[in-house]
């Protein structure tokens, strides 16, 4: 009797069971049809030379590939590319969690500092890259405004391609370092203060607690914002269409402007699906590596 009744439950959980994996087929199918095929499809255009409107297109076999390789704005273009996505990373890791250790005290208008900071996530960056614009344009700009009003010459930050590469990194670091402060505070506030309490008692200074229990304790914090920053800044497309438009030349463009650029530009959409291949290679090994590299340091803390 009692064989029987674990046999009913058994089948029970797994009737359940089953039928929860109904409930994964519309997420299951709008995966595949709006990222699965186009990414396939991308692939297949990658060997053709295809310029994205005709009805007709030739297979080039591993031409565009080759073309890829010994094309110098390649090169560029991925200099960019890693330069926005590692230095956002950076920073926004290390500015968030400046803020969330800062309002995750017990401050005057901490719940309104939050809200300010987070808020400019909420703003499409297309215009966040068109706010920025108007403050540092050439002409016009009130960044040289002020200057000329306190007597000091114009500069071109958005024309000079040492400074507005790092001016893309910073306005994309200002935008969505609110989103890692969020995750720190998340973290922080998952620490009992017991551990805290004890290392008082054992005469640990600030910056010990720190590194002994706050960093190892944020290790799972710390993975997801390196991922997914990594993913976001390797990406960059709106604030540098807005902010730069990739110019002066292809001095700030990154993959996605590129190919933007190769695609409605120049009419060479399997040059640009090549490089859209390309991108995504590169931004899955470093974010693999990443979530690897970070997912063993949470093991070792």
């Amino acid at each position: 009797m009692a064989g029987s009744s674990v046999e009913v439950k058994r089948n029970r959980k797994s009737r359940k069971e089953s039928s929860l994996w109904w409930m994964y087929l519309p997420a299951l199918a709008a995966v595949c049809f709006f990222i699965l095929y186009p990414f396939l499809n991308g692939i297949k255009i990658s060997f053709t030379n295809w310029n994205g409107f005709s009805q007709t297109y030739d297979y080039v076999g591993f031409s565009q590939y080759t073309r890829m390789l010994k094309d110098p704005d390649t090169w560029l273009v991925v200099k960019n590319t890693l330069l926005y996505g590692v230095g956002s990373t950076i920073l926004q890791n290390v500015i968030g969690l400046g803020y969330a250790l800062l309002l995750n005290q017990s401050i005057h208008m901490r719940n309104f500092t939050r809200t300010v900071v987070y808020l400019p996530v909420i703003i499409s960056p297309l215009i966040m890259g068109y706010i920025f614009y108007f403050f540092f344009a050439f002409q016009g700009g009130a960044l040289n405004d002020l200057l000329v009003f306190i007597g000091l010459d114009k500069i071109n930050a958005l024309g000079n391609p040492k400074i507005n590469i790092w001016l893309i990194v910073f306005v994309n670091t200002f935008q969505f370092v609110g989103i890692a402060m969020i995750i720190y505070l998340a973290g922080l506030q998952s620490i009992s203060k017991d551990y805290y309490e004890a290392a008082q008692i054992d005469g640990a200074s600030g910056f010990q607690q720190f590194k002994n229990i706050t960093l190892p304790m944020l290790m799972p914090s710390i993975t997801i914002n390196m991922v997914i920053n990594i993913i976001g800044g390797l990406k960059l497309f709106d604030v540098i269409i807005s902010l730069t438009g990739g110019g002066p030349g292809y001095a700030s463009q990154s993959m996605s402007t590129f190919m933007y650029d190769l695609y409605f530009n120049r009419q060479d959409a399997g040059y640009a699906a090549t490089q859209g291949v390309f991108m995504a290679i590169i931004i899955l090994i470093l974010s693999l590596a990443a979530l690897v590299y970070f997912k063993r340091k949470e093991i070792e803390a």
